[in-house]
């Protein structure tokens, strides 16, 4: 499989657009299974499986999920993607928060997810410690 620029930006913009509908199998069907998932300012997660958990724990943790792109760059197997995250609490409150991702693609599938984020601001409006 050729991994094109159009081909990328679709993958990475598909992604975005599960998280809305909170479906967990689009969610993850992204991902290679070997992939690495890292939110910089904690441990990578790595292996489908074990992303598969995290991504869980977020939907558990928020009712509504919008990831807003800013700006999103592609060429063939890379995206760069500047977006704000919108989540409501599934106790109610709202977190709203600046992120940009890095998406190396291989093969169509998602081989490594950087976000990079504050994550101080992430934990003061959400209330949890990653």
């Amino acid at each position: 499989m050729t991994d094109t620029a159009e081909a990328t930006e679709t993958l990475v913009r598909d992604f975005f657009d599960a998280w809305q509908t909170r479906d967990l199998d689009a969610i993850c069907s992204a991902f290679a299974d070997d992939a690495v998932c890292h939110n910089v300012p904690v441990d990578p997660v790595v292996g489908i499986t074990a992303i598969r958990e995290i991504f869980q724990a977020f939907l558990n943790a928020f009712t509504e999920a919008k990831l807003d792109v800013v700006t999103l760059a592609a060429k063939p197997g890379l995206a760069l993607a500047e977006r704000v995250d919108y989540f409501t609490l599934t106790g109610g409150g709202k977190v709203e928060l600046p992120v940009t991702g890095v998406f190396e693609v291989e093969n169509g599938k998602i081989k490594r997810f950087s976000d990079y984020f504050d994550l101080a601001d992430f934990e003061r409006q959400s209330g949890f410690k990653l």
